[in-house]
């Protein structure tokens, strides 16, 4: 019984020798971040008295040359009344020996006329007046300026009380959220931040595979920390490879617990699915295409089966109204752009049974249409929001055709072939965020707002698959949805380098035949799946 004992009280005798350290080293660290806080406040209040010195000499300088010019005139003016007053004397020298009446007389009129003209050198032409306008309430003023330069401020945060939780899911690739929430020393819930936090985030080494990207070093991308300002922080991090990875907290110093571990999956499905076969108001019948309209946040969705377009909210894909006309019928509407930019927004719509672009309102009602001799067979329409330019893809000369908005033709990109600036069997056609022309085939390729060609993304992919939809952020990712060997997924690239930065596999809730999709400017996309009859809404960066 006395070795229990006595290991029970070594072990207690450790315990509070550990505790002992940690506070002697905590009061180490404030004499330390005293000290800096101290030689902070010195370095702020020098440069402040730097500035307030700076002030002063800056008014005492305008104050000496206010006082130059004014003396310049009035040293002006005296000169010249010395000079006249010497001129008199000079003339009026020996006139008590003239006696001669007439020239008297002549010298006295002189004199008068001098009298009546020197009477307008006694006013000087400048004054003594300079004073300084002092601000009111400038005491207070500049009090509550050097109150608020520097503040004190301590934490009540008690880290052993502190949690992580991740926020979501941890997808590869996917900029993932771990969320920070400290409380004091009584419990309560901070509702104030600005602790120093510090985070790091490490994969595990159990992690087995990588994601299927260009990008697939396994390396983190910087951890950025948030703070909310309500006693949470968010960490963000992007994980690249699948598996477990443990974030490490420190707040104030101090590490939270153990740590968190996180499991990214390389598995992306929908936030948001909505939709079934049939002719109901909730209902899809063939859906191809999908376009956004930022300002208002509603998506437009061309129900090519049902003649019609459904226009939902782009957060819940719940649905505000439909638009039937008759640029929809004959079940053969095979484009929907919005246009965004100056002036009015409005939609186009193409027709490949009439080979006509109709432009609408956004509440339905028909603008004016356009066809071209050249239209054989188009299937795809965009739009561009800064020059306004309508693009229509045309598989039978396999080229995209630009036109004005009343339709008149402007210039045509590409042409049949294999060979770069040419396609085979376009699938979709896309603006960029500078006006770019984007094109897919097999492959993805990316013109000049005029029609230049500029690059190729995706090449590997040439004759192995094809496009179905094609759309591209204000951030420079390019999206594309894709069928190949019996598999249907979501590509996202870099507009810049062309690089693959992440697929999304739809893996719980399978892609049977993605074809328009469209980004809502939140790291969202939303892909109309055609095999399905329904659409989806994906987080994709």
């Amino acid at each position: 019984m006395s070795e229990i004992l006595l290991y029970k009280a070594n072990e207690c005798i450790s315990k509070l020798s550990e505790a002992e350290d940690a506070v002697r080293e905590e009061v180490e660290r404030l004499e330390s971040t005293t000290q800096a806080c101290i030689d902070k406040m010195d370095a702020i209040f020098s440069e402040a008295e730097s500035l307030v010195a700076s002030a002063k000499r800056l008014v005492t300088q305008q104050l000496l040359d206010l006082k130059q010019t004014k003396l310049s005139l009035l040293q002006a003016q005296l000169d010249t009344v010395r000079a006249e007053k010497d001129k008199v004397t000079e003339e009026c020298d020996g006139l008590q020996y003239q006696v001669e009446v007439r020239n008297i007389s002549q010298r006295i009129t002189a004199l008068s006329e001098k009298l009546e003209a020197v009477s307008s050198l006694c006013e000087p032409k400048e004054n003594c007046f300079i004073a300084c306008n002092i601000a009111e309430g400038y005491q207070q003023r500049l009090n509550e300026v050097l109150s608020g330069i520097v503040s004190v401020r301590t934490s009540t945060t008690f880290v052993r009380l502190s949690t992580l939780e991740l926020q979501g899911e941890c997808i590869v690739n996917l900029e993932c959220t771990v969320v920070l929430t400290t409380y004091d020393y009584e419990g309560a819930r901070r509702t104030v931040g600005g602790d120093p936090v510090s985070a790091t985030v490490t994969p595990l080494s159990n992690n087995q595979h990588r994601a299927d990207t260009a990008d697939n070093t396994g390396e983190l991308n910087d951890v950025t920390i948030t703070d909310v300002g309500d006693g949470t922080y968010l960490i963000k991090f992007r994980p690249r490879s699948e598996g477990e990875h443990r974030v490490c907290v420190t707040v104030l110093e101090r590490r939270v617990g153990p740590g968190l571990i996180v499991k990214a999956t390389i598995h992306n499905d929908p936030v948001l699915c909505v939709g079934t076969r049939g002719q109901g108001k909730e209902q899809f019948l063939q859906p191809v295409a999908v376009s956004y309209l930022p300002a208002s946040g509603e998506v437009y969705v061309a129900d090519t089966g049902n003649c019609r377009i459904k226009v939902l909210a782009s957060e819940s894909l719940e649905l505000i109204r439909h638009i039937e006309q008759d640029c929809l019928r004959g079940r053969s509407c095979t484009g929907i752009a919005c246009y965004h930019g100056d002036g009015e927004p409005w939609l186009a719509t193409v027709n490949w049974r009439t080979a006509t672009v109709t432009r609408l309102t956004t509440e339905g009602e028909i603008i004016g249409s356009f066809g071209y001799t050249g239209f054989q067979e188009p299937i795809d329409i965009a739009v561009d929001p800064s020059y306004g330019h309508i693009l229509v893809a045309d598989n039978g000369p396999c080229c995209v055709f630009a036109f004005d908005m009343d339709g008149k033709f402007l210039f045509q990109v590409g042409s049949k072939g294999c060979q770069t600036g040419c396609f085979n069997l376009i699938s979709a056609v896309a603006v960029g965020p500078d006006g770019e022309i984007i094109v897919a085939d097999s492959r993805i390729q990316v013109f000049s707002a005029k029609g230049d060609f500029l690059q190729e993304i995706y090449p590997e992919g040439k004759g192995k698959g094809r496009y179905g939809g094609l759309t591209a952020d204000a951030d420079g990712h390019i999206l594309g949805s894709r069928s190949e060997k019996g598999r249907t997924l979501v590509q996202v690239f870099s507009l810049q380098t062309g690089r693959l930065l992440s697929t999304i596999d739809s893996h719980s809730s399978r892609l049977k035949r993605p074809s328009g999709l469209v980004t809502t400017g939140d790291n969202h996309v939303i892909v109309v799946d055609l095999g399905n009859d329904s659409i989806k809404r994906y987080r994709y960066w």
